[in-house]
């Protein structure tokens, strides 16, 4: 009896401590700084990007980033909260001229109580996507109920305009080098995570949309899990219940069976072309356009998840039975991802030995600690880190290697690499634009190398020459808890351009409208097939 009275005043200690410590991190990050903590975390972001960016003034002189961040504690001198901070903050870094380098303001943290209210809830904001092309902010995807607001017109978001708030945005967003196809892009694409940036945490919204002659407002509110669940339960008292009620009929055992089999083979299917349930699309499909299906259209979304290898396997076969002679791979709001990927890949496209990338210029022999001790790093992976340093530290050592003073690090993507026998011979397209980057740029740039493909499109948002990424070291400011994510190592392929801080270009400018948006029309795609045509292929 005893251990059970101790046991629950620990865990109401517990509690309490719980509550009390999310009620002062809440407080720090709403309450306003004072002018000498907020000069100290301008400092010491400045001070964590030179130990350990790599290429940290390589597009903006140390003469000139030094001035900026000077002129920003300069320009500081009242209290201020931390989502102001960030976001004068973001303005300087921005400079640096690496698009993985980010800001992010602190979150509001919430009571275990108050969790799981919200686990579960439902946000069909969500459901949404968008796109930014002609000055006009548009819905481009929807899923679920709202499917026929697809290519609805944003004219406000609460009170205010897109252009407006994506002008602000573009302020604090950080592309490659002197690129900017990134910039409107990415303000587009992911325009409701900036907004929560901006904004703070929300759990009701509205637009004021306009949708061929109509103009309405829709909006949108965060339904909690009881809510939901309620919602749920009427939508069912709806529908009929005795059809509900009705028994499924009993399998038999080959019918089970074959069930099973087929249960196995979606599950192989969904993992293989990596299966985004939250969105109900593949990052990966291969299908077959053009004239009589004879050509094949590898769309690769990210390089981010599912068993890669199975797909480029199996799609590569089925070109070449098929004899396809052209191959399209539409690399378009492909933000990145696995450096293996796209090595592994890079297989299946060239007939000649190969090196992905370079050997990566770092700041530290040991960047995987380095990230594993960020002081943002929970507790219970700090103790693994440093329980299974000895093992990482020998590994990283022999991964690095200094040459003319400079710390070099061996990603395996940096090893001569054989082709595949299945790799494709004939004519291919890469379809890019600006928010083609990090690895996806990355593969572009061997490719245009290579002089492997022509590039239909835009600019790709990340650099040619190269981007600092990799690994990452997410540092926390001590006073205002603003977030910052420095990479850890510098990415590039062989081939280089001059001037530096371009993306890949495309061999033919092909820019899209919302016009085409409206018309269901892929100009890229179109002018592709077009030139095929022209080519008999």
């Amino acid at each position: 009896m005893r251990k059970i009275i101790l046991l629950s005043l620990s865990l109401i200690l517990v509690l309490l401590s719980s509550c009390a410590s999310v009620e002062k991190h809440n407080y720090q990050v709403t309450k306003l700084h004072a002018v000498k903590h907020l000069h100290e975390d301008i400092d010491k972001v400045y001070e964590q990007l030179q130990r350990h960016h790599p290429h940290l003034y390589q597009f903006t002189s140390k003469a000139i980033l030094d001035f900026k961040f000077d002129s920003l504690k300069k320009a500081i001198d009242e209290p201020m909260d931390s989502r102001t901070l960030y976001k004068q903050l973001a303005a300087v870094t921005k400079y640096v001229g690496q698009g993985h380098m980010s800001l992010s303001p602190p979150s509001k943290q919430f009571t275990r109580k108050e969790r799981k209210a919200l686990k579960g809830s439902k946000f069909d904001i969500n459901n949404l996507d968008f796109e930014y092309l002609d000055e006009k902010l548009f819905i481009v995807n929807a899923r679920g109920n709202d499917s026929v607001l697809i290519n609805a017109e944003v004219l406000k978001v609460a009170d205010e305009t897109p252009q407006d708030l994506i002008k602000e945005y573009n302020k604090i967003i950080a592309s490659d080098g002197y690129n900017t196809t990134f910039h409107n892009r990415v303000a587009g694409n992911r325009f409701l995570a900036y907004y929560v940036k901006d904004k703070g945490r929300f759990d009701s919204i509205s637009f004021t949309l306009r949708n061929l002659d109509s103009t309405f407002i829709k909006s949108y509110k965060r339904v909690l899990k009881t809510d939901a669940m309620q919602l749920k339960k009427d939508s069912i008292k709806m529908d009929s219940l005795d059809a509900l009620k009705k028994k499924l009929p009993k399998l038999t055992k080959s019918e089970k069976k074959a069930k099973k089999i087929k249960l196995k083979a979606e599950r192989k299917y969904k993992r293989d072309h990596g299966f985004i349930y939250d969105r109900n699309e593949y990052t990966r499909n291969l299908k077959f356009v053009g004239k009589d299906s004879s050509v094949a259209l590898l769309k690769i979304r990210g390089f981010t998840r599912g068993n890669y290898k199975n797909f480029y396997e199996e799609s590569f076969k089925t070109i070449d039975s098929l004899k396809s002679e052209a191959l399209i791979i539409d690399l378009r709001n492909n933000f990145g991802g696995r450096l293996k990927e796209i090595t592994y890949l890079y297989a299946y496209l060239t007939d000649k030995n190969y090196t992905m990338i370079n050997p990566s210029e770092v700041n530290t022999r040991f960047p995987l600690l380095k990230s594993l001790m960020s002081n943002t790093t929970p507790t219970g992976l700090k103790i693994l880190g440093g329980l299974i340093a000895p093992i990482i530290a020998p590994i990283e050592y022999l991964k690095s290697s200094k040459k003319d003073g400079q710390l070099y690090y061996r990603f395996n993507s940096a090893k001569e690499k054989e082709p595949n026998s299945l790799n494709f011979k004939g004519k291919i397209y890469v379809l890019i634009n600006g928010n083609s980057f990090s690895a996806s740029s990355i593969l572009s740039s061997k490719l245009d190398g290579d002089n492997r493909v022509t590039f239909v499109g835009e600019e790709t948002g990340g650099a040619y020459n190269g981007t600092v990424a990799g690994m990452y070291k997410v540092y926390e400011l001590p006073n205002t808890k603003v977030r910052a994510r420095i990479g850890l190592a510098h990415i590039d392929a062989p081939h280089k351009i001059t001037p530096d801080g371009y993306g890949v270009k495309p061999d033919v400018e092909i820019l899209p409208s919302y016009e085409d948006r409206l018309n269901n029309t892929d100009p890229e795609l179109d002018w592709v097939l077009e030139d095929l045509g022209k080519n008999n292929y």
